[in-house]
């Protein structure tokens, strides 16, 4: 599978709920040990994940654990290796550091971090461009920020994101792709809003992200069409890489009546790439 479009938590100890995921069409599935599960919980949730079922095919499956330091953080390590897990999502990860330190324990198993739930997060997104790291995606989280920072609110008046979260975002997406991995936006928190969500990762994706968490099933349909290239993406995109195959010297050509050049080749081929 390439890329990932939808990435979906569920909460690790509900059964229910996990098969409601694994019904669903999401791309990756995440298994959270972390936020929404209770520390009563958090062994009950681990041994539910011990018991999936062996399968072939279908999403990626990746387990958030709990943030290095934390009392939870090594017995959720001893679930990695297991089952059919693909890969690590971290959490609070503040710097590189933090991804090879996890790597250390986990060797080459993909990493996922999510890198702006601290105040100082904010200061290591570069740090993550590490040679060899098994570092596959990056994602931005606001939640957690906002409560870092002991803000009443991330939201404007006007309802739209704080400048705060505005740049946290920003330099997340900034900082995936200098690191060469997949950029993942953050969570829509009002699953009931269809139209709000789609807006959200309609934008997201003009911005340069590939893919959007998602916190509930319903989310998964919106998020994966957000992410896939309509046919006219497509045939556009196939237009400029034509071109450019037919005059491989050339450093600006006209397609469709308009000037493309080697910028607008790459993100023909990007296009292409996500289509597959």
């Amino acid at each position: 599978m390439s890329e990932p479009r939808s990435w979906l938590f569920v909460p690790a100890d509900s059964e229910r709920k996990i098969a409601k995921a694994l019904d669903s069409d999401a791309d990756a599935i995440i298994f959270d040990l972390e936020d929404s599960v209770a520390p009563a919980q958090k062994e009950a949730a681990r041994e539910i994940l011990k018991d999936l079922p062996k399968r072939s095919g279908g999403p990626e499956w990746w387990v958030r654990i709990n943030p290095i330091g934390s009392e939870f953080h090594k017995d959720d390590l001893h679930l990695i290796g297991s089952g059919d897990i693909h890969g690590i999502v971290l959490p609070k990860a503040e710097s590189g550091a933090d991804v090879t330190r996890l790597a250390h324990r986990t060797g080459s198993i993909p990493i996922h971090a999510i890198v702006t739930e601290t105040a100082a997060s904010l200061f290591g997104l570069l740090s993550y461009r590490q040679p060899g790291s098994p570092l596959a995606a990056m994602s931005w989280g606001a939640e957690d920020l906002s409560a870092a920072l002991g803000a009443s609110s991330k939201y404007d008046a006007d309802g739209a994101l704080s400048f705060t979260y505005k740049l946290a975002r920003s330099l997340c997406l900034a900082g995936a792709v200098a690191a060469g991995v997949q950029p993942v936006d953050g969570v829509f928190a009002d699953f009931k809003d269809e139209e709000g969500l789609r807006s959200e990762a309609e934008a997201a994706r003009r911005e340069g992200f590939t893919g959007k968490l998602a916190i509930h099933p319903t989310q998964v349909p919106v998020i994966n069409a957000a992410f896939t290239p309509s046919a006219g993406d497509v045939a556009h995109a196939s237009q400029i890489v034509a071109a450019f195959e037919a005059h491989p010297d050339a450093g600006v050509l006209s397609v469709g009546g308009k000037m493309v050049d080697r910028p607008h080749l790459v993100q023909a081929q990007r296009i292409l790439e996500r289509a597959r």
